[in-house]
């Protein structure tokens, strides 16, 4: 876990099967307030426990969640462009894993394709590793497993952060 202080959810949401976690009165985030996260610069990534808990979501499969704790960090460096490609890349990678949960395999293919493109830029433009992941083991990890019509989750990539 990078963010030990942070749970995770008692369930993974999928679209169309679970309560909504924050709208439906059993969700399992009804009612919680979060605070948007504020910027950190890039460099400061291993402090930041809002990318840290998205890692740990995304890697405990709870997709809809990293996606979601990734959303804010991407809106809060919007003014970072690799930060928050590196972000948005990240969250299209999730979603494009939790199309193959809702049998989405168009979905998975498309949301892979503009993930993957976005984290190949920041590693060309940025360096590599970007925020901690290696991304050119990623990308081609990524685009192996969406290739290999997944008939579930369980081979994605994990995010490894390197210290």
């Amino acid at each position: 876990m990078y963010a030990p202080g942070r749970e995770l959810p008692p369930y993974a949401f999928l679209p169309g099967r679970d309560p909504h976690p924050t709208r439906h009165p059993e969700g399992h985030s009804h009612g919680r307030e979060a605070s948007p996260p504020a910027y950190m610069e890039a460099g400061l990534w291993a402090a930041n426990e809002d990318y840290l808990h998205g890692v740990d979501l995304y890697n405990g499969g709870f997709l809809w969640e990293a996606h979601e704790a990734w959303e804010g960090v991407w809106h809060a460096s919007r003014q970072d462009e690799h930060q928050a490609d590196h972000v948005q890349g990240l969250i299209q990678c999730a979603a494009a894993c939790l199309k193959i949960l809702m049998e989405q395999p168009t979905g998975l293919e498309s949301l892979t394709r503009l993930g993957t493109e976005k984290l190949e830029r920041v590693a060309s433009e940025a360096g590599n590793p970007f925020m901690g992941v290696d991304l050119g083991s990623f990308v081609v990890a990524m685009r192996a497993f969406a290739s290999s019509a997944p008939a579930d989750i369980e081979g994605r990539p994990l995010i490894v952060l390197e210290r």
